[in-house]
């Protein structure tokens, strides 16, 4: 019976050794680490409990193993977790003594002793001798080592060997000198009593003692001795880098506590953020105190440059506000998707004519930046320009929901409201995007033609209409946009800017065969300034990231992808019997089913390119070859004049004056031969007879109206209009 039940003590006992030990021995948070691509450190975070604490290293540097057993454990590497031999030894000093100069404790035991952090007494002596056994049958004499220099105290808040040499000597473990080295391994052996800001001759004192003991030992040859005993003490620590600081919040956000291997390289983004930094000084004289820089890599998709703002530690201008997340007015960056849509589709032509007239629909009058009309434009040259009435018409013939369901499978996922909500101005900064969901957008399009998947897993981007929209975007000659010379390109860059109303938002997004840059320039507050323009803010700061990065030739044209089509020249339509002028050129399968030419008649048995007449009536001004149609030529289905203003059924508001009195309405008139007399009716009443300049003032009560006007030769030509109830101006 007595065997019995010793066997059974026996068994209990074993059970309870072989579950002593928990299971994760250090239960304590730890800092959140960033590094880049290369494992260069960009930032850290402290852990909640206040602890600079890095996360558990995976190995030991040669140099600190070494320094380790050599002042801790000797016999580190043929124990099983104590020393009976170091025990015995301690007792006698401590009793000679009459107080406790030394603990006996192995590498092991202090491991146990860190993770259980409970008051030195003999009896939690004991229980660490027991736990130590059982950490050497559990883990590897590398693996001990590794958790106790990970959690070692360190001095201050300072804990763990990777978080001490970057607080005290301001670069990686992996990287210290044998003085270094030596330095942490006598640090945690009295950590409150010696430290680099006291107690410094104590600390130097040991420091050299061990050297010495390893130049003894053999472990450092004479030469490395001597110039280890050279190297002074740190004077203070170190501040962790702040490379990417709004990254390496956002990685905390997401993955507290943990080392997080980001995408970023270090090189660039510190090539970038001096540049940002550099550039956001000098719009600061222009009361613009905020800008952000986003940099993607297009084989990878992922980014290698992330500036959300400029001078983080500073608060006073909102700059830890992460610009490259924050939803902004997009003004006219969305362009180029509508244009790639438009011809992915077959509606549109890359050098089909779009309307630029004066326009109202129904109350929408927008206006090109320049505050000009030119009649009509090249869809691609329109895009290049980033003229707003011909992209307006553009998106009234591809639908704004349609544009809407594109942009948000295209990952812009800031378009929270119906299409209806943001109608026709959804292609002009109507609706708010991120930097981060336009970059990747236009990255996605790049990686199209380099068939690559695109983010999300979706294939938004076909290769063929990328190619024609890249074209468009890829010169620099944009007199409209910028002052020649102010942007240098070192390479061929596909790029767009974007201008918010009331100035608010500067953008400039650029994709080249390896990279996607985008650019964000303003006041996160929202304040607009007159010198945010996206041309001439964020795209100078595009053109110098794009000039720091590495280069490459431009994409090579899809393969397969076109088809050749004959096209007229003039209106950038399919040819049709009366186009003199043709080209053939390469267009997408889908551009077959796009509309013939439309301008060009035969009259008079020749072929004459006409346009409606608003649209000939500014085209004139800018393309003096153009001859409008001869004077009483048999011009079947076409009407020579056209109202400008008002368009068909507008809807007006007309002041009233200081007097009192209705407010003037200016019906404006084109006429192809404008040398002829114009006679005018409103309802049914005579106005009078306009020449040259076609334009008559009206006084028109509150209501529905009609307007006609009648040509010499008996053309006439009427618009419906409702006038409002008139709004008061009061004097000032």
């Amino acid at each position: 019976m007595r065997k019995r039940w010793l066997a059974y003590t026996l068994a209990i006992l074993l059970v309870a050794y072989y579950f002593c030990l928990p299971h994760t021995l250090f239960r304590v948070p730890y800092s959140t680490v960033v590094t880049d691509g290369h494992g260069e450190l960009l930032g850290a975070r402290v852990a909640d409990d206040g602890q600079w604490r890095f996360p558990p290293r995976s190995t030991v540097p040669p140099k600190v193993k070494v320094c380790l057993t050599a002042f801790e454990d000797r016999y580190f590497a043929y124990h099983w977790g104590v020393n009976p031999v170091s025990l015995v030894r301690a007792f006698y000093q401590n009793i000679k003594a009459g107080h406790i100069v030394s603990g006996g404790s192995t590498l092991t035991m202090q491991t146990i002793r860190l993770a259980r952090n409970r008051p030195r007494t003999v009896g939690e002596k004991l229980i660490e001798t027991v736990l130590a056994t059982r950490l050497e049958f559990r883990a590897s004499k590398a693996e001990i080592l590794r958790l106790y220099a990970s959690h070692a105290p360190f001095g201050g808040n300072v804990v763990g060997l990777d978080a001490a040499a970057w607080r005290y000597f301001g670069h990686p473990a992996d990287e210290l000198s044998w003085a270094e080295a030596a330095m942490l391994a006598v640090l945690p052996n009295a950590p409150a009593m010696i430290h680099p800001a006291k107690g410094r001759t104590r600390l130097l004192e040991k420091r050299n003692r061990l050297l010495h003991k390893l130049y003894a030992q053999g472990e450092l040859s004479q030469s490395d001795y001597e110039l280890a005993l050279t190297e002074p003490l740190p004077e203070a620590p170190y501040p962790l880098p702040q490379y990417a600081p709004h990254w390496v919040a956002r990685q905390a956000e997401l993955h507290r506590g943990e080392h997080v291997v980001s995408t970023l390289d270090k090189g660039i983004q510190q090539r970038v953020e001096a540049l940002a930094e550099q550039r956001s000084d000098e719009f600061a004289r222009s009361d613009i105190r905020n800008l952000a820089v986003l940099v993607i890599e297009l084989q990878t998709g992922q980014p290698v440059a992330y500036v959300g703002n400029v001078h983080f530690a500073q608060s006073k201008a909102n700059n830890q506000v992460d610009i490259i997340r924050a939803p902004r007015s997009t003004g006219s960056i969305l362009k180029p998707f509508l244009y790639y849509a438009l011809l992915e589709e077959g509606s549109l032509l890359p050098h089909t004519l779009l309307p630029d007239v004066p326009t109202n629909i129904n109350g929408f009058a927008p206006q090109n930046f320049n505050r000009r009309y030119e009649g009509a434009v090249p869809a691609d040259e329109a895009l290049a320009r980033s003229l707003n009435i011909p992209a307006v018409h553009a998106l009234q013939r591809y639908g704004v929901p349609k544009l809407h369901d594109f942009l948000k499978q295209a990952g812009v996922t800031t378009l929270t409201q119906p299409p209806s909500h943001y109608g026709l101005s959804l292609i002009l900064g109507g609706a708010e995007a991120t930097l981060w969901e336009v970059t990747r957008a236009y990255a996605d399009m790049g990686r199209s033609l380099l068939h690559l998947p695109q983010s999300g897993g979706t294939e938004r981007f076909e290769p063929g209409g990328v190619w024609q929209t890249f074209e468009a975007l890829k010169e620099v000659n944009r007199p409209e946009e910028i002052d020649p010379g102010s942007i240098t390109s070192l390479q061929t860059v596909a790029w767009k800017t974007g201008t918010s109303y009331g100035f608010r938002d500067a953008w400039a997004v650029g994709v080249t065969p390896r990279y996607a840059v985008g650019v964000w320039v303003g006041n996160a507050t929202g304040e607009g300034k007159p010198e945010l323009v996206g041309a001439r803010t964020a795209a100078p700061v595009l053109f110098d990231v794009f000039n720091l990065l590495p280069r490459s030739a431009w994409f090579t044209r899809p393969d397969n992808v076109f088809t050749e089509a004959a096209v007229c020249r003039r209106s950038g339509q399919l040819a049709g019997r009366f186009c003199a002028e043709t080209d053939t050129v390469l267009i997408l399968p889908s551009g077959r089913k796009s509309e013939v030419c439309s301008f060009h008649r035969q009259i008079d048995g020749q072929s004459w390119f006409v346009l409606p007449p608003v649209w000939e009536w500014y085209y004139r001004q800018y393309h003096p070859e153009y001859q409008p149609i001869p004077p009483r030529s048999h011009t079947e289905g076409l009407l020579p004049m056209q109202f400008i203003y008002p368009t068909m059924n507008a809807r007006i508001t007309l002041p009233k004056q200081l007097d009192g009195n209705r407010g003037f309405l200016t019906a404006e008139l084109a006429h192809s031969h404008p040398q002829q007399m114009m006679y005018w009716h409103l309802d049914n009443t005579y106005l009078g007879q306009t020449q040259d300049i076609h334009k008559m003032a009206l006084q028109p009560a509150p209501g529905r109206h009609s307007l006609t006007v009648v040509d010499e030769e008996g053309n006439s030509v009427s618009v419906s209009f409702e006038v409002l109830n008139p709004v008061h101006i009061p004097q000032l």
